[in-house]
């Protein structure tokens, strides 16, 4: 499976909108590694995942195979950004004290992916990935949201958007397996930052181009109605699919 590219056209949107990782996650997968002297993001976007290690690990690699994607990514002096693709990442064999895959499994050659993360990882190194499906912000904007997400632009999703909806529970994961704790995202939004959310959709985005018709614009009123006050902000929340693992 080559490499299937979704967000490079919307890679400066995606650095924006999307929300970030809890801290509380970075730190406790740092206490499962018994070093912390390098690791791996792979499929790293904006590269938000990678900085979030900085301060438990003393290098990160950062690894996506789009160009556009690390042209938008967050410079910092710990992370090391290199365009190469999850299956080969040119890290030196058996260096690699975590690997994290966030958001980004879905895309990869899994069996492929899977041998790389072996080849770079110490003995006693551990891999974490994790996806999250929809926000929840009230019963109202949710409905709309769920709307828009599976009956306009439903049929516009990549097939691989199912693992997400399967929580990556149906995904081969051939480490030993370390149960995973709860975590969630949380922000808090303007109206016009969950659109901006709702632009970076891959579906949002093939269903523009290849209708020439902005999806969002179908249900902004009805969103906006939802909302109430636009100038308010809400609290919105992604609950976290966290699968973890050793050799």
């Amino acid at each position: 499976m080559g490499f299937k590219d979704h967000f490079s056209s919307q890679a400066s949107d995606y650095a924006k909108y999307r929300p970030r990782y809890p801290d509380q996650l970075f730190l406790y997968l740092s206490t499962l590694c018994p070093e912390h002297m390098l690791a791996w993001d792979c499929g790293t976007g904006n590269g938000q995942a990678a900085v979030s290690l900085t301060p438990y690990f003393e290098r990160v690699i950062a690894t996506d195979a789009s160009e556009a994607q690390l042209a938008q990514a967050i410079a910092h002096e710990q992370v090391l950004y290199q365009v190469a693709t999850a299956e080969n990442n040119g890290i030196a064999s058996h260096t690699v004290d975590l690997v994290i895959a966030a958001q980004a499994l879905h895309w990869f050659n899994h069996e492929r992916f899977y041998a790389e993360v072996k080849r770079s990882l110490k003995p006693d190194g551990v891999i974490a990935v994790w996806c999250y499906a929809l926000m929840q912000i009230s019963p109202t904007i949710d409905r709309f949201v769920q709307h828009f997400y599976y009956k306009i632009i439903g049929p516009y999703w990549p097939t691989e958007r199912q693992l997400i909806e399967d929580r990556y529970q149906t995904l081969s994961f051939p480490f030993k397996a370390i149960a995973a704790p709860a975590f969630q995202m949380e922000a808090t939004w303007t109206f016009e930052q969950m659109l901006g959310y709702l632009n970076t959709w891959s579906a949002t985005q093939r269903f523009l181009r290849r209708r020439q018709l902005h999806p969002v614009e179908l249900i902004r009123d009805d969103l906006a109605q939802a909302w109430g006050d636009l100038d308010a902000s809400k609290r919105v929340v992604w609950p976290l699919y966290l699968r973890l693992g050793k050799l």
